[in-house]
C-alpha cells in the first residue's frame, strides 16, 4: 500500500523550487555590482541583506514544507549551511548537533518545530538540536517566552479546534507530520524552556 500524496508538501516544493533560483540570481547581481564598484551605498547594503535572508528563508522552507520520499538524505553541512544564514544577524540561535547524514523527513519534522520555537521565542533566545539514536531533542530557552496555549495543544491533540493563520501553520502541520512518520512528539513547557522529543 503506497502512502498517501502529501499535496501541501507537494505545493511547498513547487513554490520553493519556482523561487529558489530568481533569488538566487538578484543575490549574485548585487554581489557583482558590489564587485565591480557600479553601485555603492547603504541602499545596496540593504539590498543584500533582504535576497540574504529571503535565500536563507526559501532553503529553510524547502525543507520544512517541501515533499519528501523515504530514501532521501540531508548532510549536515547543508543544515548547518541553511540554519547558519537563516540565524545570521539575528536574536535567534540554533545549535545543531548529530550525524553527518540525516533522513530528509526526519529533518523536515525538526525544522516544522523549529518554526514552532522560532513562534514561541518572538524575542530571541538560543536553541539546541540533538539527535541520539533516531530520537529528536529540541530544546528551546529564553529569558521571554511567548506562549500561545490553544497552539500548543494542537501538537499533541490533533482534535484540538484551533483558528490557524498562515504565520502559524506549521502548528497545524506537525501532527500530520508525525502521524505519516510513525511518531509521538513528547512537549515540556515552562516559563523559560521548551522541551519537544520525538
Amino acid at each position: 500500500m503506497t502512502e498517501k500524496t502529501d499535496l501541501t508538501a507537494l505545493l511547498g516544493s513547487r513554490i520553493c523550487h519556482d523561487l529558489i533560483s530568481p533569488i538566487g540570481a538578484i543575490g549574485n547581481g548585487v554581489e557583482l555590482l558590489l564587485m565591480d564598484g557600479a553601485i555603492r551605498g547603504p541602499e545596496m547594503a540593504l539590498i543584500l541583506e533582504s535576497v540574504t535572508h529571503a535565500n536563507a528563508r526559501i532553503r529553510f522552507f524547502r525543507v520544512a514544507f517541501g515533499a519528501t520520499t523515504l530514501d532521501q538524505r540531508i548532510g549536515r553541512p547543508e543544515i548547518l549551511s541553511i540554519v547558519s544564514d537563516l540565524t545570521r544577524g539575528g536574536r535567534l540561535q540554533i545549535d545543531w548537533e548529530g550525524p553527518t547524514d540525516l533522513p530528509r523527513r526526519e529533518v523536515k519534522l525538526a525544522f516544522l518545530l523549529l518554526l514552532c520555537l522560532e513562534t514561541a521565542m518572538a524575542y530571541g533566545g538560543r536553541i539546541r538540536v540533538e539527535r541520539n539514536d533516531a530520537r529528536w531533542l529540541l530544546l528551546g530557552q529564553a529569558n521571554k517566552m511567548k506562549i500561545e496555549p490553544d497552539l500548543w495543544e494542537m501538537l499533541s491533540n490533533p482534535m484540538a479546534q484551533v483558528e490557524i493563520s498562515a504565520a502559524r501553520v506549521q502548528f497545524a502541520l506537525v501532527p500530520d507530520e508525525m502521524s505519516r512518520q510513525g511518531r509521538r512528539l513528547t512537549s515540556e513547557i515552562r516559563e523559560s524552556e521548551i522541551r519537544l522529543s520525538f
